[in-house]
Order: C-alpha cells, then structure tokens, then sequence
C-alpha cells in the first residue's frame, strides 16, 4: 500500500470514530432503544471491517 493511500485510509478511521463517539455521546442511556444499540454495533463492525482491510494490505 502506498503511503498516501495509507494516509487515506487512516483518515476514514478517524472520521468514522469520531461518527461513533458523536453518537454515543448523544445516547440517552434511559431512553435508548434497540435499533440505537444496533446501529452502534454496525458502526463498530463496520470499523473493525475496515481495520482488517487496512492491515492485510500492508501485509
């Protein structure tokens, strides 16, 4: 992988943490539902996918 798609990459993970803690910030623990608490779990699945890819392109 060159470094500047890299760079690239690394930025999409922080944009996409940031989307995850804005979310989880604005969760109102006694009145979150279901679906709130799935969308956070896509979230995080959707990060965890991406730091796969991320790793077995710079093996």
């Amino acid at each position: 992988m060159e470094q500047h798609d890299h760079k690239q990459q690394v930025e999409y993970l922080k944009e996409r943490l940031n989307d995850f803690l804005e979310t989880l910030e604005h969760l109102e623990p006694e009145t979150a539902d279901l679906d709130e608490i799935d969308r956070l779990i896509r979230m995080i699945d959707e990060i965890d996918v991406k730091v796969t890819q991320i790793n077995r392109s710079e093996g």
